[in-house]
C-alpha cells in the first residue's frame, strides 16, 4: 500500500538510512549488509560506538531466531516460570536473552558428558532447543558479515553497569519508534508512535510481576498475540530524550506523554539541551 511504502521511507530516514535525494546514504549502505530489519541493523551499527558489540550481536541472534519459550503444557506453568525467572535480568528481557543464550552455550559445552545433552537442559528450562541453535547460526553469520565489513567487534563486557547503559544506548539508536508508557500503573502502556495501548506479552519478565517498569523500549507489537509488546527493556525518558529528541517532538500530539517528555528537556542540563537543539 502506499502509505505503507510512505511510512518505510519515514522510517528509513529517522535512521539516518535516506540522503537528501531519497538514496541510501553511505550509512545506509552498510546497514544494507546485513540481512536483518533496518532497527536491529542500525543497533549494531551503534553498538560499534557504544562498544558493546559482542553483547548486542547476541541480542540481534536471539530475536531473530524463533522465540526460545515453549509453552508449559497445562499443569507445569507454574514450573516453567519459575526456570525461566532464573535467567532474569532486572534491566529487561533484552538482557534475559543474553542470559539464555549465554546458559545455553555453556551446557552446549558441557554436552560432551554421555549424561548430559543441551536438549535434555533445553527441556527442563522449557526452551527451545531448535530456536538456540538456530540463534547460534545467526550470530555467527552477523560475525562473518562485520569481520567482512571491517567493523571492530568489541569484547564481551555483559554484567557491567557501564555495559548495561551502553546496551541500551545503542537499542535506542534503532527503536527510538518503539517507546511505550504504562499509562495507569498497571501494565497498559501507550505506545508514542503508534497511539494504541498495549500489555506485555506472557514471556516478558516483567509478565505478572510486581515491579512494571513505567517507560519501556520494544522489539516488536503483535496485534495477533492480544495486542501484546514482545521483548521489552525498561528505559528512562532522560536517556532516549537525551539521544533523540527531535524525533518526539516532530510527531507527538499535544498529550500527557508529550507534556512529561518536554519537562525531562527542561531539567536537562544547558550542555545537554544544547546538544538535543542541535540534533
Amino acid at each position: 500500500a502506499p502509505e505503507s511504502l510512505m511510512q518505510a521511507l519515514e522510517d528509513l530516514d529517522y535512521l539516518a538510512a535516506l540522503d537528501n535525494d531519497g538514496n541510501l546514504s553511505e550509512f545506509g549502505i552498510i546497514m544494507s549488509e546485513f540481512p536483518l530489519d533496518p532497527q536491529l541493523s542500525k543497533s549494531i551499527l551503534a553498538s560499534c560506538e557504544f562498544e558493546c558489540v559482542d553483547e548486542m550481536l547476541t541480542i540481534a541472534a536471539m530475536v531473530t531466531a524463533p522465540n526460545c519459550f515453549l509453552r508449559a503444557p497445562p499443569g507445569t506453568e507454574e514450573i516453567a516460570l519459575t526456570c525461566w525467572r532464573k535467567f532474569s535480568h532486572p534491566a529487561g528481557d533484552h538482557f534475559t536473552l543474553i542470559n539464555i543464550f549465554n546458559a545455553f552455550k555453556e551446557a552446549s559445552a558441557n554436552s560432551a558428558n554421555q549424561y548430559y545433552s543441551d536438549e535434555k537442559w533445553c527441556r527442563h528450562y522449557f526452551l527451545s532447543c531448535s530456536a538456540l541453535k538456530m540463534a547460534e547460526i545467526i550470530r555467527a553469520e552477523l560475525v562473518e558479515i562485520m569481520k567482512r565489513i571491517e567493523l571492530p567487534i568489541s569484547e564481551p563486557d555483559f554484567g557491567s553497569k557501564k555495559n548495561a547503559l551502553n546496551i541500551k544506548k545503542a537499542l535506542l539508536s534503532g527503536y527510538f519508534m518503539h517507546i511505550a508508557r504504562d499509562v495507569d500503573g498497571s501494565g497498559n502502556y501507550l505506545m508514542l508512535t503508534h497511539r494504541q495501548v498495549a500489555q506485555l506479552h506472557p514471556f516478558s519478565s516483567y509478565y505478572n510481576t510486581r515491579r512494571i517498569p513505567e517507560w519501556v523500549l520494544f522489539h516488536e507489537f503483535s496485534i495477533a498475540e492480544d495486542n501484546s509488546i514482545r521483548v521489552v527493556s525498561e528505559i528512562s525518558p532522560d536517556l532516549f530524550m537525551e539521544l533523540v529528541p527531535q524525533y518526539y517532538f516532530s510527531n507527538l500530539p499535544p498529550s500527557e506523554n508529550k507534556d512529561i517528555l518536554q519537562e525531562v528537556i527542561n531539567h536537562l542540563s544547558p550542555v545537554s539541551s544544547m546538544k538535543a537543539e542541535q540534533k
